[in-house]
């Protein structure tokens, strides 16, 4: 219960949101769009999402935690059995949970595996079903996907969104806010993630490497924010590693002359200088790492737990 301006109780509602679905879906986008402002990557690459990143929305007189949790995929390495443990455990311990799907791609293998195993995840939680990029597909197609769905799964709600124009978005904000429990605010009303800044900047980092790279690199780096400094006029500097786990790779990110390292570090100063209203120096350091993968501190960095990945 919180006071308004004239004295009146008003009733608030604060709780938490996972968004799940398969790699690329538009999770982070749909996250994104919900905050207001850019607290998640978002890339043409799959599993670009690694730790569970909430954004905090206001909805009127509520208060929304939405975890951005990792695609729901097949895992193979130590680091995919990681991030899918970290999807379902942000399911699980969410107040509300929303099945992200991709209106062109229908109900995939993937999908299939999700809703096989969503009863036993989520323990009765209420489950809404978005189907994003609707402006992708014919009406009668969403139709008949918004029919199969729901004869598989028993969702409360199914929406047709685009997280990336926003269409019905709004709908399933208000839709969302009204499930969640009468609670104080859990967060400051100006907060929009729970992240530390140092982790954010890491994660834009990561984001320029994943465009600019494209197909050339794997799955097989990371960036940590290895210093951070406030300086006296009111920038930041502040010193990343990026760790690759070959040689070679370590050369496709420099590129000749180091000008795709410039290139990625200007691009990723631009948007940490917007996101963060200053100016900041931003210094890029590339550090080869072999068995970077099998670290628990590299875990611990991204919001993971390392033993998730135990087989």
């Amino acid at each position: 219960m919180n006071d308004d301006t004239l004295g009146v109780k008003v009733e608030t509602r604060a709780g938490f949101v996972a968004l799940i679905g398969e790699p690329n879906a538009g999770k982070s986008t749909l996250l994104n769009r919900m905050v207001g402002a850019k607290v998640s990557i978002v890339t043409h690459k799959v599993q670009t999402t690694r730790a569970r990143i909430r954004g905090v929305a206001m909805a009127g007189s509520a208060q929304i935690i939405f975890v951005d949790t990792p695609g729901l995929f097949r895992p193979r390495r130590r680091l995919d059995r990681a991030m899918v443990a970290a999807a379902w455990s942000g399911a699980a311990d969410a107040d509300v949970v929303v099945l992200l799907i991709e209106a062109q791609r229908g109900i995939t293998e993937g999908v299939k595996s999700i809703l096989g195993t969503l009863t036993d995840r989520v323990h009765g939680l209420p489950v809404a079903l978005a189907i994003n990029k609707i402006d992708r597909v014919k009406a009668e197609t969403l139709l008949a996907l918004a029919e199969e769905m729901n004869a598989a799964f028993k969702f409360e709600k199914t929406f047709m969104i685009s997280a990336e124009k926003g269409y019905g978005c709004d709908d399933l904000k208000d839709w969302l806010a009204s499930k969640l429990p009468f609670s104080p605010f859990l967060y400051p009303e100006d907060q929009i993630a729970d992240l530390p800044m140092r982790q954010i900047a890491a994660e834009i980092t990561r984001e320029k490497l994943t465009l600019r790279l494209h197909q050339e690199l794997p799955y097989e780096l990371t960036v940590e924010t290895e210093n951070w400094e406030e300086r006296p006029d009111g920038s930041a500097r502040i010193d990343q590693i990026v760790y690759v786990a070959r040689d070679g790779h370590k050369g496709i990110v420099l590129g000749r002359g180091g000008e795709t390292a410039k290139a990625i570090g200007q691009a990723a100063r631009a948007e940490l200088e917007e996101f963060m209203v200053r100016r900041v120096h931003l210094f890029l350091t590339v550090k080869v790492r072999p068995n970077w993968l099998e670290e628990a501190e590299r875990y611990s960095e991204m919001g993971l737990d390392f033993k998730d990945g135990n087989s």
